[in-house]
C-alpha cells in the first residue's frame, strides 16, 4: 500500500493534527497516529477544548478536585487544558527529540479575549509556559496588531510561539519581523536559540469561504471562474515572502547562532465547500519546510487518496499573482476580506472560549453540589460552542 503521508513528509511537509482530547490521549490514539501516520505535532484552539470537555467523563475527577479547591473558573480552564497539553507534549516527545526540537510540538492558546491587549497576552504566555513546563510546548498568540509586540516579547524570554490567525500577506510580513526581533532580543538576553521554536499559522480555507461568498454576490462570469482559487494563491504568495525573509543576511546571523526558522503552518485546511477536493489545501500547498495541521478526517483522506507531486508552491507564484489581479478586477477588496477574517477569527475563538468558561463554571458548581457527572454541563456547552462556528 502506498504510504501517502510518508511521501508528503518526504516532500518537506510536517504532518500535524488539529485536535486534542483526553480520550485521544488516554486511549493511546495520539501515540498511534505519531507511530503510524507520520504525525509530528499537535495544534489546539478554544473550540477544540470546548468540544473535548464535552465529550468525555475523563475530566470529571479533575473537575471535582478543582471544585473542592475553590479555584476560579478561568484558573480551572487553565488547569484542565494544560493537563492535556502537557500529556500530549510527553506523547510527542520522541518526534521532538528526533527532529532536534523542530517538530514534536503541541500548541496551547492564550485567552482569546486578550487578543487586543499586549501586556496581558505576554503575562498569560508566561503563565502557560510555566504551567505546562515542557520544552516542546508552543504558546499560541494571535497575529493582531497588539499581538505582534507580544510575540517579540515572548520569544525574547525564550518562550516558543505559534502565531495564529494570520490571513493576509502584509500581516504575515509583520509576524516574521516580530519573530526576527524576538530572536535577536533572546540572543542578547543569553538564551539558547536552538531551544526556541516558532511557526506562523496562515489560515487557508476561511479565505476561500469569504472570497467565494463575495464572488457569488458579484455574479459575473469572471467572478465565477475565480471561485476556490483565492486561498491557495494567498498561501503561495505567503511562502514567497517566507523564502525571501529566510534567505536574508539578517536571518543568517541568527541561524549561525543556532536558530531554527519560523516555518509557515497551513491552518484551517479542511475543505468547507463540498464541491472542492477534500485534500485540496494539502495537495496544492506542498513546499519544503512547511507544516500542515489537519483534522483527523483530512489526515485519513490524504492517507487514502492524496497525491504528492513534489513542490506545488514555488513554481506557481506568477499564477497566484494573476489570481489576485483577477480578484481585484472582479471587484473583490482583499484588504477588506483580510480585515473581516481577522475580526471574525478573534470573535469566533472568543465565543468558543466563553462557552468553555460557562461549561466549566456549571461543571464546577455541579461537582461542588455532589452531582455524579459534573462534566454534563461542559458537554451541553460544547455543543453550543460548535454551533458558534469557532472551528478552523
Amino acid at each position: 500500500m502506498t504510504d501517502r503521508l510518508g511521501e508528503l513528509t518526504a516532500a518537506g511537509v510536517a504532518v500535524w493534527l488539529d485536535d486534542l482530547s483526553r480520550i485521544r490521549l488516554s486511549s493511546g490514539e495520539l501515540d498511534r497516529l505519531r507511530r503510524e501516520k507520520h504525525l509530528v505535532g499537535v495544534t489546539t484552539n478554544p473550540t477544540i477544548f470546548a468540544k473535548a470537555l464535552g465529550d468525555a467523563e475523563e475530566y470529571d475527577w479533575q473537575l471535582h478536585d478543582l471544585a473542592m479547591r475553590g479555584i476560579t473558573v478561568v484558573e480551572a480552564v487553565r488547569n484542565l487544558t494544560a493537563y492535556d497539553v502537557r500529556w500530549a507534549c510527553d506523547v510527542m516527545r520522541p518526534a521532538y527529540e528526533a527532529s532536534a526540537g523542530v517538530d514534536g510540538r503541541v500548541s496551547l492558546e492564550v485567552d482569546p479575549r486578550l487578543a487586543y491587549e499586549t501586556d496581558k497576552t505576554v503575562a498569560e504566555a508566561r503563565a502557560l509556559w510555566w504551567l505546562v513546563d515542557r520544552p516542546n510546548l508552543f504558546i499560541k498568540i494571535p497575529a493582531t496588531e497588539a499581538g505582534l509586540p507580544a510575540i517579540t516579547a515572548a520569544l525574547a524570554e525564550g518562550i516558543s510561539v505559534n502565531v495564529t490567525l494570520i490571513f493576509g500577506l502584509d500581516r504575515y510580513s509583520a509576524v516574521m519581523e516580530a519573530f526576527l526581533a524576538g530572536l535577536e532580543q533572546a540572543k542578547a538576553n543569553g538564551h539558547d536559540l536552538s531551544k526556541i521554536g516558532s511557526v506562523a499559522s496562515f489560515f487557508v480555507s476561511r479565505v476561500d469561504t469569504e472570497v467565494d461568498k463575495r464572488l457569488e454576490k458579484i455574479g459575473s462570469e469572471q467572478a465565477s471562474k475565480l471561485r476556490g482559487r483565492a486561498a491557495v494563491a494567498n498561501a503561495r504568495l505567503a511562502y514567497e515572502r517566507y523564502s525571501q525573509v529566510f534567505a536574508s543576511d539578517r536571518w543568517q546571523a541568527l541561524a549561525d547562532a543556532g536558530a531554527h526558522p519560523q516555518r509557515p503552518l497551513w491552518a484551517s485546511t479542511s475543505t468547507k465547500n463540498p464541491d472542492y477536493r477534500d485534500v485540496i489545501y494539502v495537495e496544492e500547498l506542498i513546499a519544503p519546510g512547511t507544516v500542515n495541521t489537519m483534522p483527523e478526517p483530512v489526515i485519513n483522506a490524504y492517507a487514502e487518496h492524496g497525491e504528492t507531486s513534489g513542490d506545488t508552491v514555488t513554481a506557481a507564484y506568477d499564477e497566484a499573482r494573476k489570481v489576485f489581479a483577477g480578484l481585484a478586477s472582479a471587484g473583490v477588496d482583499m484588504t477588506d476580506v483580510i480585515d473581516t477574517l481577522e475580526r471574525e477569527g478573534v470573535e469566533k475563538f472568543e465565543a468558543s472560549w466563553n462557552q468553555l468558561l460557562e461549561g466549566v463554571r456549571r461543571s464546577l458548581a455541579a461537582a461542588d453540589q455532589g452531582t455524579d457527572h459534573p462534566g454534563d454541563a461542559a458537554r451541553s456547552n460544547a455543543q453550543a460552542a460548535e454551533r458558534a462556528g469557532g472551528n478552523a
